[in-house]
């Protein structure tokens, strides 16, 4: 075989038949490519004979068609099939070649197989890839991680086909080992946040302004020109626009109302909880989909007593702008939660995670593009170490002039009986923050009382513990490790 790639892929499926396109399409990169099944390799040459893939019919000859070092990315399903492809490869490839797994692997399998790949010498990279099927074919956000050695290979190959913000490619090298699908996790996350904080908009919108899916979809038009500019408001509204071929109605109208899940934002809730980083909005997100596919509970339940309150709405063009800037604030929230869970698995993991670095390859390409990012780029780029977006000044007024429609639409939510899961928890989660004291106090009296967990004073240093079967006195204690 003469001609020889300096890139493959493995695993043609929508997305890898997409991704390897993209490659193709960019000068200097020769693409090697290879499916399991050889029909759908075949396919792909025939309806695009002008990417010169090289294609071939096993691994040995897929491994065979790349120059060295040679580099291949993985798009195949999570899971078996994900470590199989691997331990093909790694059996082939020799001392300084790079295996890239483009998919959405949970961030610890990937710590475990650049573990295990690279005692053989061979790179092992995990690359997040955001932006879908359109995405990965004309230019996705892309968040490698993998040692640095193997990105000055691979980093001009993701640098060609990633998208392009501010003049810049949406492509960084995140940091070591899992550091990378570290990030897509949490890029899903807030992914989870934003849909359903649209959504919740969307539902008040509807619900209690009485705008038709039609008026709603020019309303997010509007918002799309200012500060809530982003994809995700752009595509609700295309969706709101759509008429149903078959009924005349909406389509928002007649989808059923259950919503699915792959899992990132599962993945990310629970790997919060275990490096203890609140990320309550993402949380009720994962929540509502998994409440809205309890259906029998949902239809039991449909004649639960409500006694809802009037949720007066004297002025419609204030209804809208309290709603626009109650989500403004919460997505701020959604995000300030996120890159704080991104800050807490750096510390624990021991990555070097540049945020501002992140918040730059988010501005393009991906789901979460939106034009607030440069902003927190901004906030970053300011103070490195900043503890939270939410003490940034850009953010801080942002919130603050926000705070008086986010708490009428919460209360008036309530009072309505309109559910708002993701609304109310953002806005739970700024008093926190700000509170002077919280009654966290009594629940460390209640650890104290029932199991002896120790508490520590405001006045006094050291940790305590009271007698509370005995005469109640206070002693001092080891502190709890529970």
């Amino acid at each position: 075989m003469s001609a020889k790639a300096n890139i493959g892929v493995v695993g043609l499926a929508v997305m890898g038949s997409n991704l390897a396109r993209n490659l193709a399409s960019r000068e200097g990169n020769t693409v090697a490519v290879y499916n399991r099944s050889s029909a759908r390799t075949e396919q792909l040459i025939t309806e695009h004979p002008e990417a010169g893939f090289i294609a071939s019919e096993t691994i040995d000859d897929f491994v065979a068609s790349l120059a060295k070092p040679r580099t291949a990315i993985i798009m195949v399903q999570a899971g078996a099939g994900t470590d199989a492809v691997i331990s093909q490869l790694a059996e082939r490839f020799e001392p300084g070649d790079i295996i890239v797994d483009g998919g959405n692997a949970l961030f610890t399998d990937t710590i475990r197989r650049e573990k295990d790949v690279s005692a053989t010498g061979v790179h092992f990279v995990g690359a997040g890839i955001s932006g879908g099927e359109e995405g990965a074919l004309k230019g996705p956000s892309i968040m490698p991680g993998g040692s640095v050695e193997s990105y000055k290979t691979l980093g001009p190959i993701l640098s060609s086909i990633a998208a392009i913000a501010e003049g810049e490619p949406c492509v960084t090298h995140v940091g070591t080992d899992g550091a990378g699908h570290f990030v897509k996790m949490i890029h899903n996350g807030i992914e989870y946040a934003d849909m359903q904080l649209i959504a919740e908009a969307y539902d008040l919108l509807r619900k209690i302004g009485g705008y038709t899916p039609a008026e709603i979809a020019d309303i997010f038009t509007e918002w799309n020109t200012g500060e809530l500019e982003s994809y995700l408001i752009e595509i609700t509204a295309e969706v709101l626009k759509q008429v149903d071929a078959k009924t005349g109605q909406p389509l928002v109208d007649v989808i059923l109302d259950e919503a699915g899940s792959k899992g990132t934002g599962v993945w990310t809730v629970q790997t919060a909880l275990n490096l203890g980083v609140p990320v309550s909005g993402i949380a009720e997100a994962v929540f509502a989909r998994s409440l809205s596919s309890q259906r029998a509970q949902r239809d039991a339940a449909n004649s639960l007593p409500a006694r809802n309150f009037a949720f007066e709405v004297p002025d419609k063009a204030a209804f809208v702008e309290d709603v626009r800037r109650a989500l403004y604030a919460s997505k701020i929230i959604a995000y300030a939660q996120g890159f704080d869970a991104i800050r807490a698995g750096a510390a624990e993991y021991n990555w070097n995670i540049n945020l501002g670095a992140v918040s730059k390859i988010w501005r393009g390409g991906c789901i979460i593009r939106a034009q607030f990012l440069n902003r927190i780029a901004e906030a970053y780029d300011k103070d490195a170490e900043l503890l939270s977006l939410l003490l940034d000044p850009y953010f801080t007024n942002a919130v603050s002039e926000s705070l008086g429609s986010w708490r009428r639409i919460v209360a008036g939510s309530s009072l309505g009986g309109i559910p708002i899961p993701a609304f109310a928890s953002s806005l739970s989660y700024y008093d926190g923050l700000r509170a002077e004291r919280l009654p966290a106090a009594v629940v460390q009296g209640q650890r104290d009382f029932f199991g002896a967990h120790t508490y520590k004073r405001v006045d006094l240093p050291g940790t305590f513990h009271t007698l509370w079967s005995g005469d109640r006195s206070e002693v001092e204690a080891e502190p709890s490790t529970h």
